[in-house]
């Protein structure tokens, strides 16, 4: 199956969504990360996800850390468990089996690689590699490059890892052709957003005519601008936009501020 066969169609001009990322969960609910339990922040953040009128939630990969199938169905469990209605859509991190996150689709997990709003769509990408690093396929920036052709819809896309270096450990392990997908996305004129996790902590950059922002993991993040990997426990964390046309331009708007969950 091609990669953006499904979509998601969702009939509104403002689109209010969560991106949450890097939930690095266990076979077993106790399971923790650098100290950290990391269903409980995952929970935590579903439930606060549920109080915020969502239209969709986009989860941004690295849902396993110790790479069970159980992890794989604590994370659907805690989504079935929590109060959040709206749809749940993936793309992979490092850590995942794609085939893993397709057999999770049910009434609210979708496997979806497109969310079709009124106007606008919005793009989950694959930056799965053979390595912790990422890598995007020639065929798949042909696929990118023949939907934004032929759709010629405005755009904001979504992949795992940072395709930007962030000054910190986590570079020996970035998108390696990051640069190549920025410009297959900039070239269309359709794309001036792109969000990614991968790097436990929040970022913005910029790369000619796009953002470039990261959004932190629910679970631990890592500390920033250093070469040694150090971790932080800052409490259940995701990131919520809002993606409208300018009424006067017509050009897409993104707000969006990360939601930081003291515990």
């Amino acid at each position: 199956m091609a990669w953006f066969d499904d979509s998601l169609k969702l009939d509104t001009k403002t689109l209010k969504l969560a991106h949450i990322t890097d939930s690095h969960l266990f076979a077993q609910s106790d399971g923790e990360y650098f100290g950290v339990n990391t269903a409980q922040h995952f929970a935590a953040c579903l439930s606060h996800m549920a109080t915020q009128n969502f239209d969709c939630v986009i989860f941004g990969g690295d849902l396993t850390q110790d790479h069970s199938q159980e992890s794989y169905t604590l994370f659907a469990q805690l989504i079935e468990q929590s109060p959040l209605s709206c749809p749940v859509v993936w793309l992979p991190g490092n850590h995942d089996e794609i085939e893993l996150l397709t057999q999770l689709s049910n009434k609210q997990i979708s496997n979806a690689k497109i969310i079709n709003a009124d106007g606008f769509d919005i793009l989950l990408l694959n930056s799965k590699g053979i390595t912790p690093a990422g890598w995007v396929t020639q065929s798949h920036l042909d696929d990118i490059t023949n939907y934004l052709a032929s759709s010629q819809r405005q755009s904001i896309a979504f992949c795992h890892h940072n395709p930007l270096p962030i000054n910190g450990y986590l570079d020996k392990h970035m998108l390696e052709n990051g640069p190549q997908l920025l410009n297959v996305l900039n070239n269309s004129n359709q794309v001036n957003w792109l969000f990614h996790g991968h790097v436990h902590n929040d970022y913005d950059f910029h790369f000619r005519n796009m953002n470039v922002v990261a959004t932190p993991a629910s679970s631990v993040q890592f500390t920033k601008n250093t070469s040694q990997w150090l971790q932080q426990n800052l409490g259940p964390t995701y990131r919520m936009m809002t993606v409208f046309k300018n009424h006067e331009t017509q050009s897409l708007c993104c707000e969006t501020d990360v939601i930081w969950l003291k515990e």
